[in-house]
């Protein structure tokens, strides 16, 4: 277990899944972490705040709480995603247009405002969850692709923009991992996913939170602009 030293996390879309791993993973690390969703709910022993990610308001008004309560953010794995698959002939504007303004725009949003106290205090680690899809590309998810693959872009820009104050900026691609999402596929599609996967298996969001646990980590210092895939070997030349 990467020890770190009592700094303030926030995870968006904390409440369940990877994100709920990050969390739980952070608070074992010794960080104070607060958990951001839409309705609000937390883990015992962790501040939970209302977040809608489509919102810039509703952005800043989590922060806030979690300044008031925690102290600066120092510490944000930017979770929060949904989505609308189906193919692209069928696909809605709304369809694309809600993934992207979900996933993207709201990792923009978060990035956006948890990035003023790190330039202030020159430290600071952002991690954004991406997916193997965004990487590989998915059938029935042009989308969830787009708004994944957009973040890549997204961090490594941001690498380079803030990277000289302390902060840096990466992105972890999961591939299986058994969530509600996975838990909701017929056995012949998980039975797809496991046999692309050279592990052989789904992973577990503790393997994602473990590298998020690094990567907030002072040892990672020095980790900027990469792409950790977590994927048993899926997503391998991508």
């Amino acid at each position: 277990m990467v020890e770190n030293e009592g700094r303030v996390a926030l995870v968006t879309g904390g409440n369940r899944g990877i994100g709920a791993a990050c969390a739980a993973a952070l608070a074992a690390s010794g960080d104070r972490v607060a958990v951001a969703s839409r309705g609000g709910e937390a883990p015992d022993g962790m501040l939970g705040v209302r977040m809608d990610v489509t919102s810039a308001d509703s952005v800043d008004k989590a922060f806030s709480e979690v300044e008031a309560a925690l102290g600066p953010v120092e510490i944000v794995v930017s979770n929060a995603g949904i989505v609308r698959d189906t193919l692209m002939l069928m696909m809605s504007e709304d369809s694309f247009r809600d993934v992207v303004d979900t996933n993207l725009l709201g990792a923009y949003r978060v990035a956006k405002r948890a990035s003023r106290s790190m330039i202030r205090r020159r430290n600071g680690r952002l991690i954004f969850i991406s997916s193997v899809v965004g990487l590989s590309g998915g059938p029935g998810q042009s989308n969830y692709a787009a708004s994944k693959a957009g973040l890549v872009g997204f961090a490594r820009s941001l690498a380079r923009e803030l990277g000289g104050r302390g902060i840096t900026s990466n992105v972890i691609a999961p591939g299986p991992i058994r969530t509600d999402m996975t838990d909701a596929l017929t056995d012949t599609q998980r039975e797809f996913l496991v046999a692309a996967t050279p592990a052989g298996r789904m992973g577990d969001p503790a393997e994602v939170a473990a590298a998020v646990v690094f990567l907030a980590s002072q040892g990672a210092a020095y980790v900027n602009g990469a792409v950790i895939p977590v994927d048993g070997g899926a997503g391998m030349g991508h």
